[in-house]
Parts: structure tokens; sequence; C-alpha cells
């Protein structure tokens, strides 16, 4: 063939996408027709299948083509349609991408990062002018070099070298027709594939750069990257990286004394001047040293709707509102405030409590939101599972076996930072969520109950019971909340 019809056939080349199992997963075929998949101390029931199922299940080692099974029109292909999206379901599957001419090399892993991820192709045709997104970026993973994104539902691992190139020019908006003119173009079905994950994305205008108001919505454009990156990868539901108290480095070096050694130097001794202080009785001093944890609740006597008003009143209320700014006597453009009984950055008060309910005598389980403003429970109307799982992850951020009496979920509406602050927006919001939880502690001592901060936070499960784009408003913390068991563990 011509040098110059091979550049053709190189160009023209289909993508394939294979599924195969993203660790060691043994699967068991019983003679039921049950499929079981076993990982590490874990197993999941997977349904019965048939025969034909369950010989074309060992090509899931290798890697099974999507396509083979795509058309659905045979009971085995929406069989195996069925099976391979409940192992994905249950994070089991990466998906290999190549090319048709050579299915042995491997151009690219897709690798999820949540569980309802499904590879798709965005519609893209040669006349397309498509950019990277800016919270696109390629990382040293190890020995790899990775593609992500925080709005994205996967991570895409490059094996071959000259595809990070053609990403690395996607830095400006290019043509499709012109970029498969390139060396290594990884054909459009790649490009595709990466659309869908928001990692690119088309542009119209011919002037049009791919600037924040061309990605996304107003709620989008108040994002700076770090941020963005910074709350999906410090919170559940929107990555598949190792989460919690781990002890990941505990082989490698030990961990740090929990009081810090001294400055060498003189010291000065307070402590005759704290003993005198202390005699006073100070009621606030009182509560301080009272303040624990509470990860065991008695649920033979649950807290009361009263205690729970009054715990919210005393705590996350809407006090007053005043609007400042737009004229000669302020500086800044109009903007609204409100004044709560916790301090918050530049008096922004973002935060919003979201009240997974299981016991609160007078109040029936459930999912709310209080309005701050009113002093009242929105209940709010998610699926029972949501709820269950809520509880389940709290119990596991706990290390406890029953459910919270009340579990808070605080939540941020991020634009109402970020639309004042640049480059320390989050970090604010964090600010904010540790100030207003050391006020629940403080409130539910005095109260005599017990509450509990937990670490973990499912941004991507709470967007699917408020039906809210994690961008627009997500889990920052969570608290929870009930009358304390007379066999308290407390850490903190």
């Amino acid at each position: 063939m011509h040098a110059s019809g091979i550049k053709k056939a190189r160009r023209t080349l289909l993508t394939t996408v294979s599924a195969r199992l993203s660790r060691p997963v043994k699967l068991e075929l019983r003679p039921d027709g049950k499929i079981v998949a076993s990982f590490e101390e874990h197993s999941v029931s997977l349904g019965t299948f048939s025969s034909g199922v369950a010989d074309r299940v060992r090509d899931l080692h290798a890697g099974l083509p999507l396509a083979s099974f795509a058309s659905g029109r045979r009971r085995i292909d929406q069989e195996l349609d069925l099976l391979l999206r409940r192992l994905a379901r249950h994070g089991l599957l990466e998906y290999r991408v190549g090319c048709s001419q050579n299915d042995d090399e491997e151009q690219v892993i897709i690798e999820p990062q949540m569980a309802n991820y499904w590879p798709r192709e965005s519609q893209l045709g040669d006349a397309d002018v498509v950019v990277l997104s800016r919270f696109a970026y390629m990382r040293r993973r190890g020995n790899e070099m990775v593609l992500e994104s925080p709005r994205s539902g996967a991570l895409f691992k490059i094996c071959d070298p000259k595809v990070a190139t053609i990403i690395a020019m996607l830095a400006e908006p290019q043509k499709i027709k012109q970029l498969r003119r390139q060396d290594g173009f990884p054909g459009i079905g790649l490009l595709a594939l990466l659309a869908d994950c928001q990692i690119l994305f088309k542009i119209n205008a011919a002037g049009d750069s791919g600037r924040r108001p061309t990605e996304g919505d107003g709620d989008l454009v108040l994002w700076d990257f770090h941020d963005l990156v910074f709350h999906t990868r410090a919170t559940a539901g929107r990555q598949a990286n190792p989460l919690g108290g781990l002890y990941r480095y505990a082989d490698l070096t030990p961990p740090l004394p929990a009081v810090r050694p001294g400055w060498p130097g003189k010291s000065i001794d307070l402590s005759k001047f704290s003993a005198a202080l202390a005699q006073t009785n100070s009621p606030i001093a009182k509560l301080l040293r009272k303040r624990h944890s509470t990860r065991i609740f008695d649920d033979q006597h649950p807290i009361t709707l009263t205690e729970l008003s009054q715990f919210l009143d005393t705590t996350a209320r809407v006090l007053s509102t005043s609007k400042t700014g737009g004229d000669l006597n302020h500086d800044g453009p109009a903007v609204e405030y409100a004044v709560r009984p916790y301090p918050s950055a530049g008096s922004s008060y973002e935060l919003e409590l979201y009240l997974a309910v299981d016991k609160c005598e007078g109040l029936a389980r459930g999912f709310y939101h209080y309005d701050a403003g009113g002093h009242a429970l929105v209940p709010i109307d998610a699926h029972p599972h949501e709820l269950e799982a809520l509880f389940g992850e709290s119990k596991f951020a706990m290390g406890v076996s029953a459910s919270p009496q009340i579990l808070i979920t605080i939540t941020a509406r991020f634009g109402r930072v970020s639309w004042k602050y640049s480059s320390i927006a989050y970090a604010l919001i964090l600010k904010d969520v540790g100030v207003l939880t050391q006020t629940f502690y403080m409130a539910a001592t005095d109260m005599g109950l017990g509450g509990c901060a937990t670490g973990i936070a499912n941004i991507d499960l709470f967007a699917k019971m408020t039906g809210i784009e994690f961008h627009v408003e997500g889990p920052v913390g969570q608290f929870a909340i009930g009358r304390e068991s007379s066999a308290f563990d407390s850490h903190s």
C-alpha cells in the first residue's frame, strides 16, 4: 500500500471498548445458574443467568467487547448487559480502549470513579471543534500517566504516549478534521468518550476559545480548578481512591507525638494564672471541658422534636437579614446578608442543614431540609434505600453498628462564597464547617445530648436524594445527634 494510503487507514481506525474485571475477582458459576463475585473479603450475588452467559463470562478476564452485545436483539445480549451493569455497580469493571485493527494494543484504560459509570460516546463529527475542560489534568500516578477531572465519572489511564500528545494539543480548540491528520490520532471514539466524561467539550462559535461560560452553567463558572478538585477528592461519591483512616503510612514512618515537643528557651508557667480563673466556674469553660464525641445513642429514649427544635434554634436559625453595598456609602455591589448564631466568612452563611431522621419522638422517619429563615423542617421525598445508604455510611464512619438518631448533613451553596472570594473560597467554607461543628457540640453538651462529627460525606448520594447538581450545593460535613447512651464511646 502507498504511504499516503497507510496514513489514511490509520486515521480511520475504529475505537473498540472492552469490559474486563478491574481487580482480582473470582466469578463462581453455580449449577443453578447463579453467578457470585468474590473479591477481597466480600462476595455478592449477581443473579441467575443462562448457560450461554456463563460461557461468555470467562472472557471478562481478558476483555469482552461492549459492541458484541450492544444490539440487545438476542436474549443472551440482554443478559450480558444486565450482568455487566451489575458488576459495574459494585465497582468491579474497567474498560479497555483500543483500535479494531490491533485489539492487543491498549491506548487507554478507563477506570470508573462512580458506581453508575458506563462508557458512552458523545456525538462528534469532523466539523466539530473541541477543547479540554479547564478542570481536566494529566498527572503521574506511580509509573502511569492518568487523565482526570473532578467533573468526570471516570479517569483515563494513558497507555500510548501518542495519545498524551494529542490530548496536550487540545489545550487550544482543535477541529477534529485537522486532528485526524496528526500522527497517533487515537480515533474519534476516544474523543467521544472523553466528551461524555466532560474532560473535553465542543465549542460552537468560531472565535470561542472555550472560556468559562461556554463550558457550563452559571454555578460552574464560579468554581476555581483547585476548589472543585479539593471538593470531589476530599469526599466520597465521585472518586475511587482509598478514603478514611487506613493508616497507609504506618509501615513507612512513625506517627507524630500527640503533643508537640517544646521549643528551646525559658518557658513562662501559666498554671498559676489559669488556676485562679478556674475558680470563677465560667459556664463556657465548663462546657468546653465537658464536650466529647458520642457514637452510641440511647434508642429507648430518643431525642424529641422539642429538643431538636431548640437545638436548631440555638445553633443555626436566621436571626436577621439586611442588604448592603451598591451605593456611594458602601464598597462593592449590593449583597443580601443574614445573621446566625455562629460566625461565617464574609457573613456569607452559605451552609445548609439536611436531617436524616431515624428516631425522633414526634417526628416521622425521613429526610428533611431545615429552613433556617422560617425555622421549619421541610420533608424531602428521598427513596428509602438512599436513606438507608446514608445511615449505613454514617455507621461506617463512626465505627458503630447502630444508626444515629439524627444525622445532620451540612451542605454548602458554593456560589455564595465563590461569587466574592477568589483562590480561598473552598478553604473558607471548610473553616465555616469547623465553626458550626463546634457550635453544635456546645449546644448538644449544654442540652444534655450527645453529638459526633463525621469526616466522610457522599456528594453523589446527596445529589441523588435531592436532585441538586454536586457543583451547585453539596455536603461538606456531617454531625450525628441524639440521646447519649450511658455507654458512650469518646475519642475526641
